[in-house]
């Protein structure tokens, strides 16, 4: 019989979210074979695996540096919106966002101490909990924007901007990239898939045709609907969302302030 250790009590409880002491005896059961110990709940009707429930509900959980420059966010997935909104949930996800921004090549879902909070996460709810996607920021010349959607909690946004923007213009970018960035698929044009610009612009010059216009009108008529494309699908050219307070494409906001988009990550719960 293989060795029952401590290492192999915490993988089961990890996989499973039983306790320590069943874990261990479901392990003496079937000899030290973790498939076999999993087999073992199976068999009493419990899940053979937390991580085999859908975790379609969490939060986004963001820290940002003190000094501006640099941000962190964390996606950690659970499979309720009553375990999202816990603390011992959100704690979770604090704790992980702070090891992100300490050390930014971190696996913050393999760090020990983050693994131990989310296995008590998970022993106590009976939930499948884990860290799902992270992004992280550093911008020493510029600085780096956080937004949080806390109406819902499931959106984090974060922005490095080149040049030395304000709070109010970093917070802009945010709101904007929160709204707008579902619609979007890349920062800039050049940043758009070849197949996907090249796709919509034999469709459009398609539709043309089809409505009776000579090849050279219907090339004229192409590239009108591909800038309403790129208006669309390139963050840039987006128009900024409140035009009350600014009227121009995201491009020309930051122009005004002297101010450039380097690069933005943008995290929702639920979403790719």
């Amino acid at each position: 019989m293989a060795e029952i250790t401590a290492k192999l009590v915490n993988e089961l409880r990890s996989k499973t979210g039983q306790p320590m002491m069943e874990c261990k005896k479901a392990l003496t059961e079937s000899g030290g074979d973790l498939e076999k110990a999993i087999d073992y709940f199976r068999k009493k009707g419990i899940k053979s695996s937390i991580a085999e429930r859908a975790t379609s509900e969490g939060r986004v959980i963001g820290i940002a540096a003190e000094d501006g420059k640099s941000a962190a966010l964390v996606e950690i997935n659970c499979n309720t919106d009553f375990t999202a909104k816990s603390e011992p949930f959100i704690a979770v996800g604090r704790a992980a966002a702070a090891a992100l921004l300490k050390d930014h090549s971190a696996k913050v879902g393999e760090i020990p101490a983050i693994k131990e909070q989310l296995t008590a996460v998970a022993q106590q709810t009976g939930e499948n909990v884990h860290i799902g996607r992270t992004a992280v920021f550093a911008n020493p010349a510029g600085k780096v924007g956080m937004y949080l959607y806390t109406v819902t909690g499931k959106i984090g946004v974060i922005a490095s901007v080149g040049g030395s923007p304000s709070e109010e213009l970093l917070r802009d970018i945010g709101m904007h990239i929160t709204a707008k960035i579902p619609a979007a698929l890349a920062l800039t044009r050049e940043e758009l898939p070849a197949d996907v610009v090249a796709k919509e612009k034999e469709i459009a010059i398609g539709q043309a045709l089809e409505s009776g216009k000579p090849p050279q009108i219907a090339e004229k008529i192409a590239e009108g609907k591909m800038r309403t494309f790129y208006e669309e699908r390139v963050l840039l050219d987006q128009e900024f969302i409140q035009p009350d307070k600014f009227k121009g494409s995201i491009t020309a906001l930051l122009k005004k302030n002297n101010c450039t988009l380097e690069k933005f990550a943008r995290l929702e719960v639920g979403h790719a």
